[in-house]
């Protein structure tokens, strides 16, 4: 009211509205706005850091963003006793609270204080988002904290160290035939393997062949090679490299197992000779050489996903029958024990046979040729009709590529087969020389050889080889260390094997 009594009307007329400077307070009741009976809310005024007050409008809350450890390691002290750089850098944890949750304009900060609090929040109450991952891998990049530290703190597991890299094969069965525990020092406790194993006859080309699919490249001089194949002073004696099984295993976690020649005229010859004590069991040298070779050729049919027969020629009959007396001599899988482990397989009935691949090595240009390819591929399957193992449908040349010309369905009866030529060094395939007589232009073409170059196909084998399924070898899933275990035990079980006993009783 003014002096007059009379009531005074607004200052600015009831169409205008005043401009709200920076500092000006309203004076009124709280919560009255004088800009309009349409905006009338709540305000606090709130303090500001050189102690003056924000004049009350609306509030505005922006998307709080916590950076926090997960509950169970906020209590732990902080492990930086060993400098920055080899302490494990800690991952922090973003909880964001999404924009429609957040308070609204004009709700009183009482509210809004509780839902921006540090501590537990919605989703992490509901379990829809989890504080910490549940396994993780050593990140090969980290430097020196990947070396220093070997469990993770804010994880609580073992990381996975790099394996370490073998330079050379080590002994598996001596040639004592006795089982080495050196082997086991290389492996690790994970299920991802594959073991591959090798037999043939002597001078068949077992050793380059293993160490061409594991570790070595045509290129390299063949002293360096994982498996020590023949040397030209044994060759010309007569003699053999491998004895016994020698083990090695590559980064990609595969286990190659290369062996002694089966039915050695060399070893019989050594036993002959050196006068060397037979067990008693056996009464003849030649008895114990097939025994050694029936036991080391049912020790891979049953601790192997792939058995590779390397020959040198096609074919040789008495091979065949070797490897089904040796299937029959196979000892039956274990059945699952009541404190094993690993989970059980679908049968625990079912027998485990391995995949065999049928690899002629030093093939000639006549064998490349595509109805001599249907022929030996129409023989093997003939030979293994009434064989267990598993000898067809995983490995095609067709495949490959090495004949372009011919068709998928041209090999009716396709076996696992692959053929290997000679091996030759590309300097030596140089160019060939022009006859007399002939055209300048024939000196610049490559000799004609009737197949890929010799480094092409040992790629194209060691791809198919690797990509062999990895059935399980056993009622159980074995990891690295556990298959050590279990080949040491078919071993023992092979050697004193009735069936191989009975074997040698008939040979005598």
């Amino acid at each position: 009211m003014s002096e007059s009594g009379h009531s005074q009307p607004g200052m600015y007329g009831q169409g205008r509205r005043r401009r709200r400077r920076r500092g000006e307070r309203d004076v009124g009741a709280p919560g009255q706005n004088l800009s309009g009976p349409s905006r009338d809310r709540e305000f606090q005024p709130r303090e500001r850091r050189d102690g003056s007050e924000d004049p009350p409008g609306p509030l505005i809350q922006k998307t709080p963003i916590i950076l926090a450890k997960p509950p169970g390691e906020r209590a732990k002290p902080s492990q930086s006793g060993h400098g920055s750089a080899t302490s494990v850098p800690e991952k922090p944890i973003m909880l964001m609270k999404a924009r429609d949750d957040g308070p609204k304009p004009g709700t009183p900060p009482e509210t809004a204080a509780q839902s921006s609090a540090p501590g537990p929040s919605k989703l992490e109450k509901e379990g829809q988002r989890p504080t910490q991952p549940v396994y993780q891998i050593q990140n090969r990049g980290m430097g020196a904290s990947a070396s220093s530290s070997v469990v993770d703190p804010m994880v609580g597991q073992s990381k996975l160290l790099p394996p370490e890299k073998m330079k050379h094969s080590i002994k598996l069965v001596d040639d004592q035939m006795n089982w080495c525990d050196s082997a086991m020092e290389y492996l690790r406790d994970q299920t991802d393997m594959l073991v591959v194993g090798v037999i043939g006859l002597q001078g068949a080309g077992k050793s380059t062949v293993m160490s061409l699919l594991s570790a070595n490249t045509p290129e390299e001089d063949q002293r360096a090679y994982v498996f020590r194949a023949q040397t030209q002073e044994i060759k010309e004696r007569g003699g053999n490299q491998s004895t016994g099984i020698d083990f090695f295993i590559t980064q990609e976690r595969v286990i190659f197992l290369d062996t002694q020649p089966i039915l050695s005229p060399s070893i019989l010859d050594h036993l002959i000779n050196n006068d060397r004590k037979l067990p008693p069991e056996y009464n003849l040298p030649h008895t114990y050489v097939e025994m050694q070779s029936l036991q080391i050729a049912a020790f891979l049919f049953t601790v192997c996903h792939v058995v590779i027969v390397v020959q040198d020629w096609f074919t040789d009959l008495n091979l065949y029958r070797f490897l089904q007396t040796a299937e029959m001599c196979k000892p039956s899988t274990p059945s699952a024990s009541h404190d094993s482990t690993g989970s059980s397989g679908s049968d625990d009935g079912a027998e485990y046979y391995p995949h065999i691949v049928f690899i002629q090595n030093k093939a000639g240009l006549d064998d490349f040729c595509p109805r001599n390819l249907k022929n030996m591929h129409m023989v093997v399957d003939k030979l293994m009709a009434h064989s267990h193992l598993k000898y067809k449908g995983t490995l095609s040349m067709l495949d490959c590529n090495i004949f372009p010309g011919l068709g998928q369905d041209y090999l009716t009866t396709e076996v696992n087969m692959f053929l290997l030529p000679v091996q030759e060094n590309d300097s030596d395939d140089g160019l060939t020389k022009a006859a007399p007589g002939t055209y300048p232009l024939f000196s610049l073409l490559p000799g004609y050889k009737g197949h890929p170059a010799f480094s092409t196909l040992v790629h194209k084998l060691r791809s198919r080889i690797l990509a062999m399924p990895r059935c399980q070898l056993s009622h159980t899933i074995l990891t690295e260390k556990n298959w050590f275990h279990y080949a040491a035990r078919i071993w023992d079980g092979v050697k004193k094997s009735s069936a191989l006993s009975e074997y040698s009783r008939l040979l005598c």
